[in-house]
């Protein structure tokens, strides 16, 4: 098994999809997957795309207590392009910024990645004096079939050192 690392990232951009809500509701509504379909059904409108490959992207609320269970945070689902140009109507742009990322393949289930994120988080985080800077980000590409348990996710947290 592999360690989480952390790598710097030059800043890339997406157009996609945003909603903004949290876990509970993200899951009980199908969200994502309402989102994801929703991406793809408009997959010829966005254009100069950087391959086929699929990003979420977490941008969270900055407070302590934050729980991604009970409070909204935004995502969005979204290909990277090269340029945007032409967004389809309701569609969304957004820029990550170049940074830091401690990054980390989860592998099985989609519905088992909230351990990944707990112990990256929770434990992996903290034990090497990093901080979360209040968003993350999963690639989703040809290795992504989220029931199946060969299924792999890159991780992507935005960090920076403890001060």
């Amino acid at each position: 098994k592999m360690e989480p690392r952390v790598l710097k990232r030059k800043s890339f951009q997406i157009v996609g999809y945003a909603l903004c809500a949290n876990l509970k509701e993200i899951e009980e509504q199908n969200l994502g997957k309402q989102t994801l379909a929703r991406l793809e059904d408009s997959f010829s409108e966005i254009h100069n795309k950087v391959g086929n490959n699929i990003y979420l992207v977490q941008i969270y609320p900055m407070k302590d207590d934050f729980n991604a269970m009970e409070d909204a945070f935004t995502q969005i689902i979204g290909y990277e392009v090269s340029d945007a140009v032409c967004i389809p109507e309701f569609a969304t742009h957004h820029i990550i910024p170049e940074n830091f990322y401690v990054t980390y393949t989860h592998q099985g289930p989609e519905a088992e990645l909230y351990k990944t994120y707990d112990y990256l988080y929770r434990d992996w985080l903290g034990a090497n004096n990093f901080q979360p800077i209040g968003y993350d980000a999963e690639l989703w590409d040809k290795r992504y079939k989220p029931e199946s348990i060969e299924n792999e996710i890159d991780v992507f947290i935005a960090v920076k050192e403890k001060e």
